[in-house]
């Protein structure tokens, strides 16, 4: 596995305790795989830190990477929502995650 990219939809299933996401995840520690979380994912999930026990944990494993939307990645971000005709900057920004890593996308998106 190259890693995976989570979106929002895949940090709720997780938190939610989704036995698949949970395979996934442990099988990617076991190998090193990195698994990246766009920070605004994070953003979109992070609501009630004393019931998320299960998300505070997996952002802490040593293979997760939460990416900045720093100046770079927000003009990248940026252009590809233009060439895409959409506005969802979170979107996006897992896209752009998910190709400049070669990783899978784990979206909730159709």
């Amino acid at each position: 596995m190259k890693g995976v990219v989570f979106d929002a939809g895949a940090l709720i299933a997780l938190d939610r305790g989704d036995r698949s996401l949970t395979i996934l995840v442990s099988e990617a520690r076991r190998s090193g795989a990195p698994i990246t979380v766009p920070a605004g994912c994070v953003a979109q999930t992070w609501r009630t830190p004393s019931r998320q026990a299960r998300l505070a944990t997996f952002l802490r494993l040593p293979n997760v990477e939460v990416v900045a939307l720093d100046d770079e990645e927000a003009r990248l971000v940026g252009l590809l929502l233009a060439r895409a005709r959409s506005r969802d900057v979170v979107d996006a920004h897992v896209a752009l995650c998910g190709h400049r890593r070669r990783q899978l996308v784990l979206t909730s998106d159709p």
